[in-house]
């Protein structure tokens, strides 16, 4: 028989050791540790340096209050901490670190140092640190306030987890995503991350707002999203605010920050509450980004869990999950934002492509009549054309096409003559100036004409749906639109919905552009041909409606005479004027007093800008990266004066909406090449991609031609099987 082993203490070294694997898992976990602690002395600047995704070297920095010198010989014992000295102190616990162990776990897996100094020592002091101990001497050197605590060969005595470990670069990520969840939550402290003798990667101002370190840390198109909410239950102990994406946002992976008492955790309930709510209103497999802070009575929750504390318990867990959901919930519902018709619309050919998968996993034969193309970057239909040989790489042609877009659109706007006079930019403003105190009534229609189409090339400014309000006089904050008529242009546009059409749009694949009127899709193994131009124009009407009041700016860096524009625009239809309409000049100075006197409503609601003095300040930015065709500016603006009913307040938002929409979706019908290229790069890269996320296709689109399937990869098999 085997005799039963015997029981021995474990060498203090080796449950160090054994304590420090749980509680550092990964450099993210060590640095997490490390900016709870500088946090928690009151830094509000702190600087992340990293080396090969923390496993070489990690050191953080800030000007909190720094550590006593004669604590320094026992900083980094084991269960040795100024934030707890009682265990009934755990039930009011108001500090991130209690126990007294990251410093101590670190120093038993790598080789640590401490540098700090306090405000009321003279000079700074450095230590170092190995297994919890000093190692060498406490010196005094010079420093600022605060510490800096550096970290090197992190597990060099931990080979297994070393080896266990991911990339450098995906250790750099979760590190990444730590830092930026820190700093979102404390946006009043400057946080700087940077890869050690490389550009910084993360740099949040200090006094920032959420909503800028969002911007900064995950972009714009996150950041423009988002919806504040706030709700507070004093029978609960409970507060909750953050922030979450609204419905046309998602993603395929998303994005939960969860912070309980300002300590950043995970809770599974939570994540499957939120997304159990954002699943009635996003398509299948996609994910919104949710930012929440909960703040709870410290006796209601357990941080003592888990060695990371990563995870935390709480009392009235239910009815706290209960409260965050029904909070999400009216959130959404109260954002005009959402489109009921599509949010719980399935994808088509989900089925299929889930057939084929299983039929694949189970060694079945996959015939090629039923492979659907899901990927537009595997093979482009341009592949077939004749290309001139450039020495470029892809990335580059792309650029070149988005400025080729930018030069082209902006820049140089084409012209309604075919000659126009080239005038220095300085001139064009005098000039238009001249044409707004009538100096140059006596000359000749063509000459002005031609002089004032170059002052209309003057430089366009996008701003941002959500940055154009900080052009006003209050932070960004989506409006609410309460106007019944605007309710009931978009139920309206609803009701009218072909959901055949839709779920066509909403998983269609971009195949070519093939003119600046007409481009090739495909859904799942059907190609149809698209009228670009009447797709766009409906695009741009939903837009309008369901971005009422909250439509950012195009700015014009120089005014445009609003007179001079409507001139412009009747004398293009010059051979149509009737001479009992009286003399051209008057009727566009009555155009402009109209349009002066809609001024501020026009503003308020489309983001229309015309000032007192009848000049055109701004355009409505309908579409990020789009821009109209200025060329047919001046008719627009004609358009808006005798199409739209201002009599009615439905019916003059819906003539408006339509006559704006007409104006944006009108392309560029210059022949030459890099107008065309810069066309088709726009509908694949910026048209398209916002039908496939917003857009609602009325029933005419069926019988109008809008679009046509041309082709079925199934029945292609049939004619060929027949030859």
């Amino acid at each position: 028989m085997c005799e039963p082993g015997i029981i021995r203490k474990l060498d203090e070294e080796v449950v160090n050791r054994i304590a420090a694997g749980e509680i550092v898992q990964r450099p993210a976990n060590a640095l997490k540790e490390l900016i709870e602690n500088s946090l928690d002395a009151h830094s509000n600047n702190i600087i992340i340096t990293v080396k090969a995704g923390g496993l070489k070297y990690l050191q953080i920095q800030d000007n909190g209050t720094g550590i006593r010198s004669d604590n320094l010989d026992i900083v980094c014992e084991r269960f040795t901490t100024s934030k707890l000295k009682q265990y009934e102190d755990l039930q009011a616990i108001s500090t991130y670190g209690f126990r007294g162990e990251a410093l101590a776990s670190i120093s038993h897996i790598a080789h640590l140092t401490i540098l700090t100094k306090t405000a009321n020592e003279k000079c700074a002091y450095k230590a170092s640190y190995e297994n919890g101990k000093l190692k060498g001497p406490i010196k005094p050197c010079a420093g600022n306030n605060g510490t800096q605590i550096t970290v090197e060969d992190l597990f060099y005595n931990v080979i297994a987890r070393k080896r266990a470990l991911r990339s450098p670069n995906e250790e750099y990520t979760h590190i990444m995503e730590v830092v930026g969840g820190y700093a979102i939550h404390n946006s009043h402290v400057g946080f700087t991350l940077k890869k050690f003798g490389e550009n910084t990667d993360i740099k949040t101002p200090i006094k920032s707002s959420v909503i800028d370190n969002v911007r900064i840390i995950h972009g714009n198109t996150i950041a423009r999203e988002l919806l504040e909410i706030e709700y507070c239950d004093p029978k609960l102990h409970l507060k909750l605010n953050g922030y979450i994406t609204n419905v046309n946002y998602s993603h395929k992976k998303g994005a939960m920050l969860l912070f309980i008492n300002h300590r950043l955790v995970d809770s599974i309930s939570i994540r499957k509450a939120v997304d159990s709510v954002y699943a009635t209103y996003l398509p299948k497999n996609a994910h919104s980004f949710v930012y929440l802070s909960i703040e709870l009575d410290p006796k209601n929750v357990d941080v003592n869990v888990h060695p990371t504390k990563h995870e935390v318990q709480f009392l009235y867990e239910e009815q706290i999950i209960e409260k965050i959901k029904n909070t999400i919930e009216k959130k959404l519902l109260s954002c005009n934002s959402s489109r009921v018709m599509y949010t719980q619309a399935r994808l088509p050919g989900a089925t299929m492509v889930e057939e084929i998968i299983k039929k694949t996993t189970d060694g079945a034969k996959v015939y090629a009549k039923d492979l659907v193309r899901v990927d537009s970057d595997a093979q482009k239909i341009d592949k077939f054309f004749k290309v001139t040989t450039v020495d470029k790489s892809e990335e580059n042609k792309t650029n070149e096409i988005r400025n080729e877009i930018i030069n082209k659109d902006i820049k140089e706007i084409n012209e309604v003559t075919e000659t126009i006079e080239i005038v220095d930019n300085n001139e064009v403003i005098d000039e238009a100036d001249d044409i707004i105190n009538n100096s140059l009534v006596s000359e000749p229609n063509e000459i002005k004409t031609k002089k004032y189409k170059t002052a209309i090339n003057s430089n366009v400014t996008y701003i941002d749906p959500k940055e154009s309000f900080k052009t006003r006089t209050f932070q960004y904050q989506r409006v609410e639109t309460k106007l019944t008529s605007v309710h009931q242009l978009r139920l309206d546009v609803e009701n009218k919905c072909n959901m055949n059409l839709r779920e066509i749009l909403a998983n269609l694949i971009f195949i070519a552009c093939i003119d600046c009127e007409r481009s090739l899709i495909q859904h799942s193994t059907k190609l149809y041909l698209c009228d670009t131009t009447r797709l766009t124009e409906e695009l741009f009407y939903e837009t309008i409606l369901y971005d009422f009041q909250n439509l950012g700016l195009i700015k014009l860096s120089n005014p445009l005479p609003l007179e001079e524009l409507l001139i412009l625009g009747l004398d293009s239809h010059e051979e149509q004027w009737d001479d009992e309409l009286g003399d051209m000049r008057e009727m566009a100075a009555q155009m402009t007093k109209l349009l002066i006197s809609k001024g501020p409503m026009l503003y308020e609601y489309f983001s229309l800008e015309i000032n007192n003095k009848g000049e055109l300040l701004s355009l409505p930015l309908l579409l990020d990266g789009h821009t109209p065709f200025m060329g047919a500016l001046p008719v627009y603006l004609v358009r808006l004066v005798t199409e739209v009913n201002w009599g009615s307040e439905k019916e003059c938002f819906d003539t408006f909406s339509r006559q704006t929409a007409i104006f944006y979706s009108q392309p560029n019908r210059d022949p030459s090449e890099d107008i065309f290229k810069a066309e088709s790069w726009k509908q694949e890269h910026i048209i398209f991609p916002a039908i496939r996320r917003n857009f609602l296709p009325p029933n005419s689109f069926v019988s109008n031609g809008s679009i046509l399937q041309i082709a079925n990869l199934c029945d292609l098999y049939k004619v060929f099987e027949r030859c």
